[in-house]
């Protein structure tokens, strides 16, 4: 058959399909010339079209590697060969939506690029071993009408099967979703490229999914699942439900090829069929950022992971998942290409590549096998001097340095033995030093395990624990046991106690390699955590390990007996605790001695050999004598419960409070705090500080008023301070502080009701017009009724004060309430309103007159004068005479008997004897105004339960 027929029937039949619209691609034909590129070529073009779109493939050996990205409107395809492909039929009929066609030479590769028409569309992919493009015309592009993949109710059911050791979570999507499914530290993530609810109530229970938790962003799922170290992780894909399988053996599926791209910047990509989005996350444990990669079924992952100095790629059961320490690598996936890069470029070969054999032949300090170790060789001076040993490590490391300053990718080996020695010498801030000077100069080492660990090692060792804790926090340490060591003994001196002993477990197995000093350092801590969380066992072994380090410091052994101390303590053997608190108190290293003498002090005086005001000189002393950690802060506890048993009390919110600030960020810090503020609460809420003068409470309250909880308590300690205040009429001092209440700390009906109060002091002061203005400052909606009453009244007084009888009238209305008679009757009074005024004395009197055998009060007595005396100026002589008949009987057991007859008798009393003289004296002693104070004053001390 001629090649020219078969061109035909090629034609014939695409023409044909494509009338019934699908896409064909053209048939090989046995090659005729000029018909096409032979079968088996390395690069081979066809070309396919329906009404739609018109479809490029790209296969053989060569085309079927070739890569696609877009620029703008160019879209570029890269083959990976410098000749060029034939393109004449691309470029005789372009398709439609493609303006130009052009080929141009790169490094090692040529590049196919196609500039597209204004409004035209592409898409890209890989299906049978070809790589393909979809190109459509202008408006012609599909718009996105792709299916929810979220299922009805907007959340994703997740089913839990729990088999053997295995569980098997499945993620019923509506839709075929991209995913990343990997292991990271002690939990595995899954990764979804779309947002959705997870709805896990049945899989919450199930297995190891009971601690799995989710979270959705704009356009992505994330599922933190922990695990145990070792359980194999697997994922496969069921049309759009994704199942994952904890445990059992780890199933790879492989198909991502790893490779280099040098052609404009050193980079890295990966070959993913299906790639669909990058995701960037934050581990919430570790605190570092990754970044995961997704792609469709079927699954497809990275057998081995890969580490660069850059970046580390980790092993996944589907996707990729990428860790770096920079802050500037760009993860892209394009089509099936995922490209990792930064903006100089990546460093691929690791900077001590060829270096083992110079450091054999200088005889340095070798890595451990752990990043965190500390172990004995690094040392071991051989047969050199200290000196002679130091300097033949700084040259070499001076040396190297130099050469880093103009090759960034200049060994590093030097340095981290000189690094390494110092740390085994005890050299910390030396070794910090060297580090910090080899991360600044290539700062891509914050990202290798062993500079973090090494640094890390030399922080902890100097004091420096929130630095080391940073530094062990790393991404590059994540899962180290030797770290985990490092951790447990940091959070020990922090007395973080749980925390503590959970690290120490986790790093058990590899405190035998470090060396015997930071054995014995180690066993101690472990030892105070076990005793501080009450395994007295654990601690009583864990001290038998450490006595049995050769050749510990005499420092470390008296550490690791106050320890042993505080055991026999717990165990019930004070006389042997005493004796060895003794012991250690008389060293001379003050972080040693200071916990021993605390022990001191709390043994005598619970024997009760040692008075508590010689406890408190001896608390008081030591205080000073050593700062900033737990010891601090027992002693300032201990101090401060002592002073409030002696009822010292501003020494003991002096104490409490004046804990510095590293203090009480501290593990058990808050305790601290709650010491204070209940110290505090039982002065001036529980009646503590009763007993004090009120101008000295009033003075403590004062300057320690910042304490004074917010709500109902805060405004009790007020009211009461200002009762004791009000009852020695030091009313200045009880404005003050109502007035600071209302001011600084309340608002609402709260601050209304403190408001009130403090109207009265004013009113009780004689300063109406400030009652006034703290009435006004703090009108609001919805106060309770009898507030509104109570407030009203005393807003007439005030008025009444001022002389503005009309107006505190007006205000009262018809307000029927005791308080607004009161007002009213003296209103009346002020105005020689007689005998209105009198008859509100009478009504206030009632039925008074019923109980003769019980003595009138003074203020009834002062209502019955002005009564009596009301009466009479008005003339009122059938009042007066009902009023004598009911109440002349009372005279003879009243304190005023004298007044009360006078008034009782009136102006034409039956002797005659009635004068206007009298009657002013009488109306001048009836001061209803010093009844109130005093009815006030007692209803101070009712509402504050006095």
């Amino acid at each position: 058959m001629s090649g020219a027929t078969a061109s035909k029937r090629v034609l014939k039949t695409t023409v044909a399909a494509a009338a019934a619209g699908v896409v064909v691609f053209a048939p090989l034909a046995p090659h005729a010339e000029g018909a096409g590129p032979r079968s088996g070529d390395p690069v081979e073009i066809r070309v396919g079209a329906n009404t739609g779109f018109t479809k490029v493939e790209f296969a053989g050996a060569v085309g079927a590697r070739a890569r696609v990205r877009q620029d703008g409107r160019a879209v570029i395809i890269r083959i990976g060969t410098t000749a060029a492909p034939d393109i004449s039929r691309l470029r005789v009929d372009p398709p439609k939506g493609v303006e130009k066609v052009e080929t141009r030479s790169v490094q090692g590769a040529t590049e196919l690029v196609l500039t597209l028409a204004e409004g035209a569309g592409v898409r890209s992919g890989v299906a049978d071993g070809a790589v393909w493009i979809n190109l459509y015309a202008p408006g012609a592009a599909p718009e996105g009408t792709k299916p929810s993949v979220v299922p009805a109710g907007g959340a994703v059911p997740v089913t839990a099967e729990v088999k053997d050791e295995t569980t098997r979570l499945t993620f019923a999507w509506a839709a075929p979703v991209g995913a990343a499914v990997f292991r990271r530290g002690d939990a595995v993530w899954v990764v979804f490229d779309a947002a959705a609810r997870m709805n896990m109530p049945a899989a919450a229970r199930a297995g190891d999914a009971a601690k799995a938790r989710w979270a959705a962003g704009p356009d992505f799922t994330a599922i933190r699942i922990p695990v145990a170290e070792g359980q194999g992780v697997s994922a496969r894909a069921d049309g759009a439900a994704w199942t994952i399988t904890l445990g059992g053996p780890t199933t790879a599926a492989g198909g991502i090829d790893i490779g280099r791209d040098d052609s404009v910047q050193t980079a890295l990509t990966a070959r993913m069929a299906g790639a669909t989005k990058t995701v960037w996350l934050t581990d919430p444990m570790v605190g570092d950022r990754f970044a995961a990669v997704t792609a469709l079924a079927p699954g497809k992952g990275l057998r081995t992971g890969r580490r660069t100095v850059d970046l580390a790629l980790l092993p996944t059961a589907h996707g990729l998942a990428v860790e770096t320490p920079t802050d500037d690598l760009t993860v892209k996936a394009e089509g099936d290409i995922v490209t990792l890069s930064r903006p100089k470029g990546l460093r691929l070969s690791p900077p001590t590549v060829g270096l083992e054999a110079a450091a054999a032949e200088a005889h340095a300090p070798r890595a451990a096998i752990r990043p965190a170790l500390i172990i004995a060789d690094w040392a071991d001076l051989g047969s050199d001097s200290f000196n002679d040993r130091h300097r033949a490590l700084q040259v070499a490391a001076e040396l190297e340095s130099g050469r880093a300053a103009e090759d960034p990718r200049a060994p590093i080996e030097a340095r981290l033995a000189y690094a390494r020695f110092l740390v085994g010498q005890g050299l910390g801030y030396e070794a910090i030093g060297v580090l910090n000077a080899l991360v600044k100069q290539t700062p891509a080492m914050q990202g290798v395990a062993e500079v973090r660990g090494l640094r890390g090692a030399a922080r902890a060792a100097i004091g420096r624990y929130a630095e080391a804790e940073a530094d062990f926090s790393s991404g590059a340490l994540a899962g180290d046991p030797s770290t985990r060591v490092w951790q447990g003994y940091i959070a020990a001196q922090r007395s973080d106690w749980t925390t503590a002993r959970q690290a120490f477990a986790a790093g058990a197995g590899v405190v035998d390699n470090f060396t015997p000093e930071w054995r014995a350092r180690f066993g101690t801590a472990h030892a105070l955590t076990a005793v501080e969380t009450g395994d007295l066992d654990a601690a009583r072994e864990l001290l038998a390990y450490v006595f049995s380090q050769p050749g510990i410091s005499a420092a470390d052994q008296l550490t690791a007996r106050l320890v042993q101390a505080r055991l026999f303590e717990l165990e019930q053997k004070p006389a042997q605790a005493l004796a060895l608190y003794k012991a250690v108190a008389r060293a001379p290293l003050d972080g040693i001695s200071t916990p021993a003498r605390l022990g001191v002090v709390r043994l005598e005086m619970a024997r009760g050999t040692l008075k508590p005001d010689q406890a408190a000189a001896q608390l008081e002393a030591l205080k000073w004598r050593w700062r900033g950690d737990g010891t601090e802060l027992a002693v300032i506890r201990s101090l401060g419960e002592l002073y409030l048993s002696q009822g010292r009390y501003r020494e003991a919110l002096t104490t409490l409070k004046a804990a510095g600030r590293k203090i009480v960020v501290l593990p058990g810090g808050d305790k601290l705090q709650s010491d204070l503020d209940n110290a505090f609460r039982a002065l001036f809420l529980d009646g503590a500080a009763d007993g004090l003068q009120p101008v000295q409470a009033l003075a403590l309250f004062f300057d320690f008023r910042e304490l004074t909880p917010v709500g109902a308590d805060g405004d009790e300690m007020v009211r009461r301070l200002a009762r004791r205040l009000i009852d020695v009429d030091l009313l200045d001092q009880a404005a003050e502080l109502l007035k600071y209440q209302a001011d600084n700390r309340l608002d609402g009906v709260a601050k209304a009701q403190v408001s009130t109060n403090l109207a009265m002091v004013y009113l009780m002061n004689r300063q109406p017009e400030e009652a006034l203005q703290a009435l006004w400052s703090s009108r609001t909606t919805l106060l309770p009724t009898a507030m509104n009453s109570e407030r009203r009244a005393l807003e007439a007084r005030a008025l009444m004060e001022l002389g503005r009888y009309d107006h505190a009238l007006e205000l009262l209305a018809k307000d029927a309430s005791p308080a607004a008679r009161d007002v009213r009757a003296e209103i009346f009074w002020k105005q020689q309103q007689w005998g209105p005024a009198a008859a509100i004395y009478e009504q206030q009197l009632g039925n008074r007159y019923r109980d003769a055998l019980i003595p009138l009060t003074a203020d009834e007595e002062n209502r019955l004068i002005r009564a009596g005396v009301g009466y009479s100026l008005a003339r009122d002589a059938g009042a007066l005479n009902r009023l004598s008949a009911n109440y002349s009987g009372f005279a003879d057991k009243a304190r005023s008997p004298g007044g009360i007859r006078i008034a009782l008798a009136g102006l034409d009393g039956a002797d005659g004897s009635g004068r206007p003289q009298d009657f002013a004296t009488l109306s001048a002693g009836a001061d209803t105004y010093a009844g109130w104070i005093a009815a006030t004053k007692a209803e101070f001390r009712t509402r504050t339960g006095a």
